[in-house]
């Protein structure tokens, strides 16, 4: 498993955020699950690192949240954004054309 802190790993977390919230709105629980199911099991981001993540992607505009209460607990909704879904394509080819460059480098390498 490999842990995703917020720092040195910010533009693949806020990737993988957007992505998350491509398939429809989602608390951060709902969040976190979801990017450990999706990876099997290999990504697991901490609530220090969810939540700011989520907080200045909002203010970035990408997101926006509001409360609700489920089962009379308040939750933080989040919802990608126009700019959002827009951002989340453009930094996925961003990520295809580096994928594809590291792959190229590799598949070059004599074992």
């Amino acid at each position: 498993m490999i842990e995703l802190p917020g720092r040195r790993t910010q533009g693949h977390v806020d990737l993988l955020l957007l992505a998350a919230l491509a398939e429809g709105p989602k608390h951060g629980y709902a969040i976190a699950r979801h990017l450990d199911e999706h990876s099997g099991g290999r990504f697991a981001i901490q609530e220090g690192t969810l939540y700011p993540a989520l907080h200045r992607l909002e203010v970035d505009g990408l997101v926006a949240s509001e409360r609700t209460t489920v089962a009379g607990r308040q939750r933080r909704v989040y919802t990608l954004t126009a700019n959002g879904s827009a951002a989340l394509a453009s930094r996925r080819r961003e990520w295809e054309q580096y994928a594809a460059g590291i792959t190229g480098v590799l598949g070059e390498a004599a074992p």
